[in-house]
């Protein structure tokens, strides 16, 4: 599995609201919908939206993983210092409606972009 799957879903688990904060996260993922391979289509439309730099607020990529059927949009929700706020907008192959979850990163001194809490 990526290295970068695991930091990912911790962000994500950190992001979601309420009583979901406490259960596993292989249940989080079971409960979404979303697959692994999901999530690293979901990621790399985060990284293109970041690619650029310091992306302006409003700015949005799309991405869609067509082996699931899954698909979704990252927008720039926030800007604040060196850190961003996605709000992550995803529909699992199947779903009739989006689910909703935020993420943060911040770039580090060597200009890199990580998840954060």
């Amino acid at each position: 599995m990526p290295r970068f799957f695991f930091p990912f879903c911790a962000a994500v688990l950190v992001g979601l609201i309420g009583a979901a904060q406490a259960k596993p996260l292989s249940r989080i993922i079971a409960e979404m919908g979303l697959s692994p391979a999901d999530f690293q289509v979901l990621d790399a439309a985060s990284k293109t939206l970041l690619s650029g730099g310091t992306p302006a607020v409003g700015a949005q990529q799309s991405w869609d993983n067509p082996e699931t059927g899954s698909k979704g949009t990252v927008r720039v929700q926030e800007v604040r210092g060196n850190c961003v706020q996605l709000q992550h907008s995803v529909q699992p192959g199947g779903a009739d409606a989006p689910r909703q979850i935020r993420t943060r990163r911040c770039r580090d001194a060597g200009g890199n972009w990580l998840l954060t809490p």
